[in-house]
């Protein structure tokens, strides 16, 4: 198979899909991978180490999608792509569908084999693709919200460890999955009081154990959310429905009653975002104002540190491409059925009951698309 690797074009994104040991791993199974100049510059990759590897390297952005059967990127494709993206054409990427229905229709529309990292689910309902750039913006969503706290940035002025004498900033996290962990750990580590919000009590009284009963827990619901919120310093939203939009869990109303400069951190907003006020921001202009809170709401946090998130995406995706191309699609999902649940559009079809959902359009389960039990 004909492998693409084109340079990404969203704002200040210098992830790049694969590093040149992955390119490696693609070579060494008999295909050839077609590398856009300099698509790794921004994760510190040269070019003359993906000739190293084995790619053939190509100038432009149009002649990697012109060729390639499958295109593996890191970002979903943008406005200026969707013309180069052609029927039965394989995409393996983060996809995001039910936060973006132009983008939807136009993978239908061209009949694209579309495959979403995040909706790749084992049989155990883990997120393996999803999981490492859910715990780089976890991590960063503390960075960040620390940094806005800055007066110097419009924040509140607040340390977000404190000193002796003067207590640490409260961070309320909503959702206790893989965002919201590496969030608390991160703000734990640095002296604050954390609080984390969840609807399963379950998982609560896991995060109490494993973090030594030094957060509080809340279970979810409108009063509790609402109670939180109207004292935290700095909020972060880390919910997640798998291929889904997530739900708004914090109101306008709520964030009324935040004291001007505490800051909010949306990592949902891929996925249209879990606070109502939220709008999707870019690293060039990552942040705005909402009745004296500053929302940071960048679609793709982890394009920032990029070196590291290109090298944890990479050991992660790399073994479920390697099984796209050497088997095409259909021979893949019928080794590996986790790789089904990727699939969010094939044939003109969408496959993903979520992504459906968002937008009123027909479902169609994989297994009935490719006629095999997933």
């Amino acid at each position: 198979m004909i492998v693409g690797v084109p340079r990404e074009v969203k704002d200040r994104e210098n992830r790049v899909s694969t590093t040149p040991a992955g390119v490696h791993e693609y070579v060494a199974h008999g295909h050839v991978v077609l590398v856009e100049r300099s698509a790794g510059a921004g994760s510190g990759f040269t070019d003359n180490e993906y000739l190293a590897a084995g790619a053939e390297l190509v100038e432009g952005h149009d002649e990697v999608f012109a060729r390639a059967e499958m295109i593996v990127k890191v970002k979903e494709p943008v406005a200026s792509e969707y013309g180069l993206l052609r029927s039965n054409q394989l995409l393996f990427t983060y996809l995001h569908l039910a936060a973006d229905e132009p983008l939807t229709r136009a993978l239908i529309d061209r009949r694209v084999q579309a495959v979403a990292y995040e909706t790749v689910q084992t049989t155990n309902n883990q997120l393996p693709l999803l999981t490492p750039m859910s715990e780089v913006a976890g991590r960063m969503s503390v960075q960040v919200g620390a940094h806005y706290l800055e007066r110097t940035q419009g924040g509140r002025g607040t340390l977000l460890g404190g000193v002796p004498g003067v207590p640490g900033a409260e961070v309320v996290v909503i959702g206790g999955g893989v965002v919201g962990t590496n969030a608390a750990q991160m703000a734990l580590g640095m002296g604050a009081n954390v609080t984390i919000v969840d609807l399963s009590v379950d998982r609560l009284r896991f995060l109490d154990q494993v973090l030594h009963g030094r957060i509080l827990t809340l279970a979810s619901n409108r009063h509790n959310v609402a109670a939180a919120v109207a004292t935290a310093d700095l909020v972060i939203g880390g919910v997640l429905i798998p291929g889904a939009r997530a739900p708004k869990l914090v109101t306008r109303d709520m964030v009324s009653t935040m004291r001007a400069g505490s800051v909010m951190v949306d990592v949902a907003i891929d996925q249209g975002g879990c606070f109502e006020t939220a709008k999707p921001t870019s690293h060039s202009d990552p942040a705005y104002t909402v009745d004296g809170v500053i929302h940071y709401c960048v679609t793709n946090m982890p394009g920032a540190v990029p070196r590291t998130s290109t090298l944890a995406l990479s050991n992660v995706t790399i073994p479920y491409g390697l099984a796209l191309a050497d088997h095409g699609l259909d021979g893949a999902v019928r080794r590996d059925p986790s790789l089904g649940h990727g699939v969010n559009v094939l044939d003109g079809k969408v496959t993903h009951a979520g992504v459906a959902e968002a937008f009123g359009l027909p479902y169609l389960p994989i297994e009935q698309v490719l006629s095999i039990a997933v």
